[in-house]
């Protein structure tokens, strides 16, 4: 065992390492006996690949480069890809995301467009697509712009032929909706085809405020066209519904054998506002109970002071599926998140055993089969497939392989805080750590206290490699779940109200505080990191406290007034509304809060990143946000990155913040980590 200072621990976990290893597989889906996925390539410019597992086991990339398989739609994207087996070989279509066009692949030949390129600058832009092979169609969610606004859009469910006749004709694709609705996601139709579901909301609510479910019937030829009769039936204002399903009927319930042989039209009975299917049942996950639960025919199955639902970032997102048998799988949990087998008519569940902590928001499910993806303290995020008559669940596909030695890895500790008031705070504290180093007895570490973005999100419990680039070499991490993270019912989210920048500041230093006051880290050497909202704590934080003596700011929100007034996308346009309060009402509070207005009580070093194709984060409140400090002589450095949007994707782009970061808490703290190239500050 080596004795050496903390933050200079020799570590084979390079930057490069853990460039490698971002992202995770998202989107799965069964495509015959198959599984598929999308998977990140960080050195590939970041682009998403589709990945088949054949039955054999085998996988292959479907799509070479310069393919990138991600859609914009919201700006965050939502599920990409559709495919079905046909005789002679799978049809896909997927969104490309350079022209956010929808792409057909017939077996044995090349990608064609389906949809046009749009003359305004936001384009088509597509998601959540179905293929609807007796029509000849694709259902999607289509997201138009109509003006040079970032708000200047309308969403609808839209039909693309399959025969290409839109690929240069927008009149060519049929519109199943209109517009009325400013949100919504793509439909799910019923097993028996005879309905669909979907989910709207509008400004200023986010859906984790409050969305609705609409049904519509399904019919050739209706005076609507081929969605008759939608009507809200569950949801309102102050209710958020995540997701929403069929289920198929199994014979009794609310089905008899007369119910088989009723028309389309007899199989929704009116039941005052509602409407209630007769045949098919829905399911939906609703937190009118303060907690996401699941819902079947509007009665909860499995009531628990847990979340089977979370928040809608991304359309498409699965938290639960039906199986063919009457069974559901189901992510659910407080706090970390476990995969389960639901008995909706006992209301029992089992969860698949494995060392599994984390269940990513996807679901796919055939027969007895459930795939979803997971991860775990040791593990980053793989496929994983449950057998739900066995209950044994396995790795299959994106399997993690080690980057280094796991001895190496961080050891978490799940914690709760007493934040101002005495409410809860929850966090994740990773130590640091390594096998053969340790620092002098007298000597504390340094922390940084990590906060995520969203703010409506949470952190996960599972291997990241840049916390274990930091553990291991001798620095702690501190990941905090301030008042208004998700999964832990809408009591602990909504502590954020009004309040965002007064809660999330104070929570993240109460957590820095208390470390420090245990005795668990050093008081004068404590950093704060966030990015995009995370991004926005982190400095109100170096505006407001005096807790840190560093930052790391990874494009933030920094001021509420631009932000608020044209400078992000349309999906968190008005999400200030509920954050900080409408605009109009409470201008001064925009003020008071936004750091670019108290750039001045900044005293401490950061290091500030940013994307320069970032739409929702922009990088004119960055350069706003370095003019209000000119002449403060407050060491900062600004590092913009080309090609880069919200969040980073390519591996150079993660090698170089990485490595940017270290060297801020190296100088600042005192540390001497061997080989990290010095940042250069300016004053």
């Amino acid at each position: 065992m080596q004795i050496l200072p903390y933050g200079s621990w020799p570590s084979p976990l390079d930057a490069r390492l853990a460039a490698a290893h971002d992202g995770r597989p998202e989107y799965v889906g069964f495509v015959g006996d198959e599984v598929w996925w999308t998977a990140p390539r960080p050195t590939e410019d970041g682009r998403r690949t589709l990945v088949r597992r054949r039955t054999d086991g085998t996988e292959e990339s479907l799509l070479p480069p310069p393919w990138n398989v991600r859609s914009r739609v919201h700006e965050y994207g939502g599920h990409p890809w559709a495919a079905a087996r046909l005789p002679d070989g799978p049809l896909l279509v997927f969104v490309h995301h350079a022209d956010q066009r929808l792409y057909v692949r017939e077996p044995g030949h090349e990608p064609r467009p389906l949809t046009p390129l749009s003359a305004l600058g936001g384009g088509l832009r597509w998601a959540e697509p179905q293929l609807i092979i007796d029509r000849g169609e694709v259902w999607c969610v289509l997201e138009e712009f109509t003006g040079p606004a970032p708000t200047d859009v309308r969403r609808l469910l839209a039909a693309v032929p399959l025969d290409g006749s839109a690929a240069r004709d927008r009149t060519a694709v049929r519109e199943l909706t209109d517009d009325h609705h400013r949100f919504l996601t793509g439909p799910r139709l019923s097993p028996d085809g005879r309905h669909a579901a979907w989910l709207a909301w509008d400004h200023p609510r986010m859906p984790w405020d409050g969305t609705e479910v609409i049904v519509a019937e399904v019919t050739p030829d209706g005076p609507d066209g081929p969605l008759s009769g939608a009507r809200v039936v569950a949801g309102g204002p102050a209710e958020s519904i995540a997701q929403v399903d069929w289920q198929r009927s199994t014979g009794g319930g609310m089905q008899s054998a007369v119910d088989g042989v009723r028309s389309a039209g007899d199989r929704m009975q009116s039941t005052g506002d509602r409407i209630q299917p007769t045949g098919d049942r829905l399911l939906y996950a609703s937190d009118r109970t303060g907690w996401w639960n699941l819902y079947r025919d509007h009665e909860p199955l499995c009531p628990r002071e847990e979340e089977f639902g979370g928040a809608l970032w991304k359309l498409g997102l699965r938290w639960f599926a039906p199986l063919d048998n009457g069974l559901v799988a189901v992510v659910h949990g407080r706090g970390a998140t476990a995969l389960g087998i639901l008995d909706p008519e006992t209301g029992e569940l089992v969860d698949a055993a494995g060392p599994w902590t984390e269940f990513a928001s996807t679901l796919a499910v055939r027969g007895d089969r459930v795939v979803a993806v997971a991860a775990s303290p040791r593990t980053g995020y793989e496929v994983v497939e449950l057998d739900a008559r066995t209950g044994r669940a396995r790795v299959i596909g994106g399997a993690h392989e080690d980057a280094v030695d796991p001895v190496y890895y961080p050891e978490p500790q799940i914690r709760t805080f007493a934040g101002p008031d005495g409410r809860e705070v929850h966090a994740h504290v990773y130590p640091p750590h390594h096998p053969a180093c340790a620092a002098p007895g007298h000597e504390l570490p340094p922390y940084v206290v990590w906060a995520h973005g969203g703010p409506t999100d949470r952190a996960p419990l599972v291997l990241d490699l840049e916390i274990a680039y930091f553990t291991s070499r001798g620095i702690g991490v501190a990941e905090v779940d301030y008042g208004g993270s998700t999964g832990y019912g809408r009591e602990y989210r909504e502590r954020l109200r009004e309040q965002w920048g007064v809660v999330d500041v104070e929570d993240c230093a109460a957590v820095a505080r208390a470390l420090a006051d245990e005795g668990t880290a050093d008081r004068d050497r404590l950093a704060i990191r966030g990015g995009s909202a995370g991004g926005w704590t982190a400095a109100a934080s170096l505006t407001g406290t005096e807790v840190y003596a560093c930052a790391t700011i990874r494009y933030p929100v920094l001021d509420l007034v631009g932000w608020a007034t044209g400078e992000t996308h349309d999906l968190e346009s008005r999400y200030p509304d509920t954050l900080v309060g409408p605009l109009a009402e409470v201008p001064a509070r925009y003020a008071e809060r936004s750091p670019v207005e108290h750039a001045e009580r900044i005293t401490v070093p950061f290091l500030l990143l940013q994307g320069l194709d970032d739409v929702i984060c922009p990088p004119v409140q960055c350069q706003r946000f370095l003019a209000r400090l000119a002449g403060r002589r407050v060491p900062y450095a600004y590092l913009a990155f080309e090609g880069e949007g919200h969040g980073f994707r390519r591996a150079q782009t993660t090698v170089r913040a990485l490595e940017a970061e270290l060297s801020l808490y190296a100088q600042v703290f005192g540390l001497r980590p061997p080989g990290i190239p010095t940042l250069e500050f300016t004053q």
